[in-house]
């Protein structure tokens, strides 16, 4: 029996396409051998405009790689994983071999079910603010995979961080070609990637930061005035950093939603160099920032579709894979 016709295989690829993407444009494909899963950027889903050098993409790919690794453990198997496994072949970021038999902790088994509970949350959080011990966990569950996850109100930044990221907005509220991007990437109901109206969120009407909309509804809402904004950090930058920052990222977003907690992203710093590098500034000039997200109680919302797992999956039987 091949093993990545086992059932343990198709779990785990279910939970690896539910990571977070920008645009949700799912930017992953799996190459599937006798006993491995390869994990590699699709290049063709890298966004031209607010992603040209694939870093955010290869944040949603690392995000893809920690669902596939909790999958596999809860399914009862160890997993070994190689990043980088071809320098011939950069678009390969990971290979993960499936392994013995394996219990998994508690701890993973509670990431593992907050797989399908997480998605982001466009809507108004709650005024409830979040306690110090959910505070502590995320920004552990963070370091625990190398990162770092500052709350820019305990540094005393989140006013300065907030003009800069209103400031970012602006300047892609104006651009045109990123509004043609945002807008291929917003779609019909039934669409299976990109962000359905329905889960796009009503437009801001007040409230310190802009949460990026989707859509042409005018429903209007005011959001939080004092939210929980955090900033993942790393002390390095570069493919593999990116690849493991976006591990950090869904580390921190799972232990977040096995809190209670909803999150959603300030991605428009993240996505104009010279916003990033002033952002960068104000954290010290030490690391480098990754991803920036909001904490908080959310109101329910609405997840946002997949593509089948026959859309990102390769059989390639008889491949020399060492």
């Amino acid at each position: 029996m091949i093993l990545t016709e086992a059932p343990v295989v198709t779990a785990a690829l279910e939970a690896a396409v539910r990571a977070p993407s920008p645009h949700n444009s799912q930017p992953w494909l799996f190459e599937l051998g006798p006993d491995t899963i390869d994990l590699v950027l699709d290049e063709n889903r890298v966004l031209a405009v607010c992603d040209p050098d694939g870093r955010e993409a290869r944040l949603s790919c690392g995000a893809a790689l920690l669902n596939l690794e909790l999958a596999i453990a809860v399914a009862g198997r160890c997993c070994d994983v190689e990043f980088l496994p071809r320098k011939d072949r950069p678009e390969l970021l990971a290979r993960v071999t499936i392994g013995s038999r394996h219990r998994a902790a508690a701890a993973v088994q509670r990431l593992a079910a907050s797989i399908r509970a997480r998605y982001s949350n466009r809507r108004p959080f709650a005024s409830t603010p979040v306690p110090a011990g959910f505070r502590h966990a995320v920004r552990q569950a963070a370091r625990d995979e190398g990162a770092k996850l500052i709350l820019l109100d305990e540094v005393g930044l989140l006013e300065a961080v907030a003009g800069l990221i209103r400031r970012a907005d602006h300047v892609q509220m104006l651009d045109e070609r990123f509004q043609a991007e945002l807008r291929a990437w917003t779609k019909e109901n039934g669409s299976r990637d990109g962000v359905p109206a329905y889960a796009g969120g009503p437009r801001p009407s007040g409230g310190l930061l802009p949460v990026r909309h989707y859509g042409n509804g005018d429903q209007t809402r005011e959001f939080e005035r004092d939210p929980v904004v955090a900033v993942l950090t790393t002390p390095t930058d570069g493919p593999l950093t990116q690849l493991r920052a976006g591990r950090a990222m869904q580390r921190a977003l799972l232990t977040a939603t096995s809190l209670g907690l909803s999150a959603s992203f300030y991605s428009q710093p993240m996505e104009i160099p010279s916003a990033r590098a002033v952002l960068r500034s104000l954290l010290g000039e030490h690391d480098h920032p990754q991803a920036v997200f909001r904490l908080g109680y959310g109101f329910p919302g609405s997840t946002t579709p997949r593509r089948p797992l026959g859309a990102v999956i390769r059989i390639m039987p008889g491949e020399d894979r060492r």
